[in-house]
């Protein structure tokens, strides 16, 4: 039996084994689907940075409402694009193995599209939108309604934004919250 040699050391395989929710294998399974979205230039290149529209070619992000935004958030750029470190870090969070606080604080941010901290009106708006894509079937009474009526519901201190702790609060009363967010090496 043939030994495929990996472009890590034990040492840099070990650091990832420890820093996500991963085995070495599935380690080596991840940069295999991150090579795969851009052999020529992953290739022999472990340090290589995939475009954003690259990595969207992962069949997971690409029938995704957030992939953008999935890649933005965990992009050590902020811009989408993404080393193979941002990739294991993306696929660790949406991993089976992930709790789910890791993944809620997470999934916070990607709604957090303004990037203040909290969920405003307009991004709840935007979760809503992404959500309904293209045949958005909310008129805009209709999308403002259901916006007053989440935050009426999940807005516990009534200052018109949520928390992390509110969202959080709002993801533990969701028993599937863990399955909605998983992606499979």
């Amino acid at each position: 039996m043939g030994q495929k040699s990996s472009q890590f050391s034990a040492e840099e395989l070990n650091d990832y084994q420890d820093l996500t929710y991963f085995t070495k294998k599935e380690v080596l399974i991840a940069h295999e689907k991150f090579k795969s979205l851009a052999p020529e230039k992953v290739g022999h290149n472990k340090n290589a940075k995939l475009a954003l529209n690259k990595v969207l070619k992962l069949p997971e992000l690409a029938a995704n409402p957030f992939g953008e935004r999935m890649c933005q958030v965990f992009s050590s750029s902020q811009d989408g694009d993404c080393t193979f470190e941002d990739f294991l870090d993306m696929m660790s969070v949406f991993s089976t193995m992930a709790p789910a606080d890791v993944k809620a604080e997470h999934v916070f941010r990607i709604f957090d599209f303004d990037g203040d901290d909290m969920l405003g009106v307009g991004d709840i708006k935007k979760v809503i939108q992404c959500l309904v894509g293209e045949q958005n079937i909310f008129n805009d009474n209709d999308l403002k309604r259901l916006v007053q009526k989440i935050f009426e519901e999940v807005d516990f201190d009534d200052d018109g934004a949520l928390s992390f702790s509110e969202f959080e609060h709002v993801t533990d009363m969701c028993p599937d919250f863990v399955k909605m967010f998983n992606i499979k090496l």
